[in-house]
């Protein structure tokens, strides 16, 4: 099987963030002193962009934490990736949103858990609406492009229309409306973050009336959950396919959430391999790479060059078994 070059790398700074939003996938017994140093992660930087990748996430916990993050952003750049810094907007300053942009940072993708600040600040566990709405201010003032990412629950489902209307208000060029992935947190939470069938039906057509309306000026992107889908998602377009994690600690993962969701396949560590060796020879992304690991009725299956059979996080979560069919397939026997 030929192992294409993977295209973007997502670089999880830290797990610190002053949040505590309850879908969240970060691990509560992270420790500072087990990150990535700034050597480290300029190392994981050139490895990728030798390997190939294209572009860079920079993400978290809360990335603004780390101070050396323009240095990051910087080395990134010279190694000619484009950058996204995936950030709440807690820790933006004027001082800090110029070093960003000096060093080369092409583009800001803030969270808002509401488009109201009361309901906002008790879903991040923080008052910190107000901050948001200043960073977004902030950063179309430097001139770097914005994108706007609302994770959708049933807390705040309803509120869709005023939440494109905030993006229009802030200048955003790019909205991602996403249905809570149910991993982490989230999956222990799922009871009462669950929408109904109702709500994600009118939510769906209110973003679709939305991108047509919007077109050409924003980009809008609705993403369904899972949970009321017939066929699974291409998760990351195949396992080990275009995308690769490298986690705080330096495990390189082939999904975020998958050294929680797949605890007994064992992951990698840029402190101990060449990230190139990781993404070609290792056992975890070599495991569900391409379709023959796949079982019945996967295997036979016209879709499985499309959908890759779903996603292995989702299937060790729902079923123990992570090479099990995506439970979300109406073909799925765990269905």
């Amino acid at each position: 099987m030929t192992i294409q070059r993977p295209y973007a790398l997502l670089a999880e700074l830290t797990y610190r963030c002053p949040l505590h939003c309850p879908y969240c996938s970060n691990p509560t017994h992270a420790r500072k002193d087990r990150e990535l140093t700034t050597d480290e992660w300029n190392r994981v930087i050139g490895e990728a962009a030798a390997l190939g990748v294209l572009q860079i996430g920079f993400s978290g916990g809360e990335p603004l934490v780390r101070r050396d993050l323009a240095e990051l952003v910087r080395a990134a750049r010279e190694a000619n990736l484009y950058t996204n810094l995936i950030t709440s907007g807690i820790g933006f300053d004027d001082d800090r949103l110029r070093a960003l942009r000096d060093a080369g940072l092409d583009s800001v993708q803030l969270s808002f858990q509401s488009d109201e600040s009361d309901l906002s600040d008790e879903i991040a566990g923080a008052r910190m609406h107000q901050r948001k709405l200043d960073a977004a201010a902030k950063i179309r003032a430097a001139g770097i492009p914005l994108s706007l990412n609302f994770v959708i629950h049933r807390r705040n489902i309803d509120r869709l229309p005023q939440m494109i209307d905030l993006a229009e208000t802030l200048g955003a060029e790019r909205v991602e409306l996403a249905n809570v992935q149910f991993y982490g947190w989230a999956f222990l939470n799922r009871a009462v973050l669950l929408p109904t069938r109702e709500q994600v039906v009118r939510a769906r057509e209110i973003a679709t009336a939305a991108k047509a309306r919007l077109a050409g000026r924003i980009d809008i992107f609705y993403v369904l959950p899972d949970y009321y889908e017939t066929r699974p998602k291409p998760c990351l377009n195949g396992w080990g396919q275009r995308y690769l994690t490298v986690n705080p600690i330096g495990q390189v993962l082939p999904c975020p959430t998958a050294s929680s969701a797949i605890p007994d396949l064992t992951f990698e560590n840029v402190r101990a391999r060449a990230l190139d060796w990781i993404w070609r020879e290792s056992e975890s992304f070599n495991r569900f790479r391409g379709t023959e690991w796949m079982p019945e009725p996967c295997r036979s299956c016209p879709q499985k060059e499309i959908d890759f059979g779903g996603c292995r996080c989702q299937a060790a979560l729902m079923t123990g078994n992570a090479a099990n069919t995506d439970p979300v397939c109406t073909l799925s026997p765990n269905r």
